[in-house]
């Protein structure tokens, strides 16, 4: 397995540990409008925090096992798989940022529109990571 489908593969673990619960909570609370609300940022800063130390952590096992995959270039392939991995992402991410900033604001406000947006941005990225892992695997 490449060392860059390795670091896809991570970076969807963290993505769905940190954040799974995050919207969960998020969905299951719906916090009223105002904002700020400090309980449900301290709930974001936690899904970031886990993120982070999920990458963290996970970076310099994979960098410990395979010190020498992890330092080679981008090659073409790894490239082509990027831009294709950014292509879907960009497009998923514009979907989701006109319906939050154009079409919501209609009909909702507050915390609806916040976690609505951090969703496209998580859902994105997800996105991204997917069609490198995808790729990678169909390639072998």
């Amino acid at each position: 397995m490449p060392y860059k489908e390795k670091t896809a593969w991570l970076s969807l673990l963290a993505m769905t540990v940190a954040f799974g619960p995050y919207f969960a909570h998020a969905a299951a609370t719906m916090p009223d409008s105002l904002l700020p609300n400090l309980r449900q940022l301290g709930f974001f800063a936690m899904a970031i925090t886990a993120q982070v130390i999920i990458l963290g952590v996970g970076h310099l096992l994979l960098r410990r096992h395979a010190p020498e995959e992890a330092g080679l270039p981008a090659d073409e392939r790894d490239r082509l798989i990027q831009q294709r991995a950014v292509n879907y992402a960009y497009h998923v991410l514009i979907g989701g940022m006109i319906m939050v900033a154009i079409v919501m604001p209609f009909f909702t406000g507050g915390w609806a529109i916040v976690n609505a947006a951090i969703f496209m941005i998580v859902l994105a990225e997800f996105v991204s990571y997917g069609v490198t892992v995808a790729s990678y695997r169909r390639q072998s």
